[in-house]
């Protein structure tokens, strides 16, 4: 769920709002739905908070929900209400873009009714299917999309079968392909059904059209392509074509990885 933060507009006491000085941490954290202000004064208590870097902070510390980093137990919490994350299962001929001037399908049909304005965090092309995220969060979306940071990327593969004995070795060593090498972090045979194949891939780097090029280097074609996973966030049994909000332990993992 999206934890509901904070909204200065709503507050009628003056010790309430900004007013330069900030908001009391416990109040802000019990607003994002971390527990009552009571519990967020234990965690602050007991040195579990952070913020922007500096830890065992005091009760009554004051801070701008806006711009303030703060951590429970070392991992990021989200308090900012108007932060949004999304997981959409893309089916297969939605185009990765928020509109388009053809009239075709894309993601933003899927968020069409969200107040905010939302983008994709990297895309799919038209015919593969699964996990994209959607957010407001450029910071977050940029750092997950900048191939210094890595993130991991898990794909489910069809392609013709039978599986050539080495395809794993070359495919974890890395294939030649136009535009440099490129190598799977993981990768298995899942099922096996007459002349097709359903391989699990894993890498961290996000060329275009990466998986098909290097499935097709080493002889097998895809015929359906599935992202199943980013980082920490999973399918799982995501009907296609549905939206989830990300969950808080998915948030705070995705921040963790992106960190510098």
């Amino acid at each position: 769920m999206i934890w509901k933060a904070w909204k200065p507009k709503n507050c009628e006491r003056e010790d309430e709002t900004l007013n330069g000085e900030g908001v009391r941490l416990q109040k802000v954290l019990a607003a994002a739905g971390l527990g009552s202000r009571r519990a967020c004064e234990v965690l602050i208590a007991e040195g579990r908070v952070s913020v922007d870097g500096v830890d065992h902070v005091e009760l009554g510390t004051r801070v701008d929900p806006a711009t303030a980093v703060i951590k429970i137990d070392g991992a990021r919490v989200n308090v900012r209400e108007d932060l949004v994350y999304f997981v959409l299962n893309k089916p297969r001929g939605v185009l990765s873009a928020m509109t388009d001037d053809r009239g075709r399908p894309t993601v933003g049909d899927f968020v069409a009714d969200q107040p905010q304005r939302l983008f994709h965090v990297g895309r799919l092309d038209a015919d593969t299917e699964g996990l994209l995220l959607l957010t407001n969060d450029g910071e977050l979306g940029h750092r997950l999309m900048h191939p210094s940071f890595g993130v991991s990327k898990t794909y489910l593969a069809t392609v013709p079968g039978p599986l050539g004995r080495d395809v794993g070795r070359r495919l974890r060593a890395g294939v030649e392909l136009e535009d440099g090498p490129a190598k799977a972090d993981a990768f298995r045979e899942v099922q096996a059904s007459g002349d097709r194949v359903i391989v699990e891939i894993t890498l961290h780097e996000g060329r275009n059209h990466i998986v098909r090029r290097m499935l097709a280097e080493v002889g097998h074609p895809v015929q359906r392509l599935v992202r199943t996973t980013i980082g920490p966030v999973r399918l799982a049994g995501q009907r296609v074509g549905t939206l989830r909000e990300l969950t808080r332990d998915e948030l705070a993992e995705l921040y963790r990885l992106v960190e510098k």
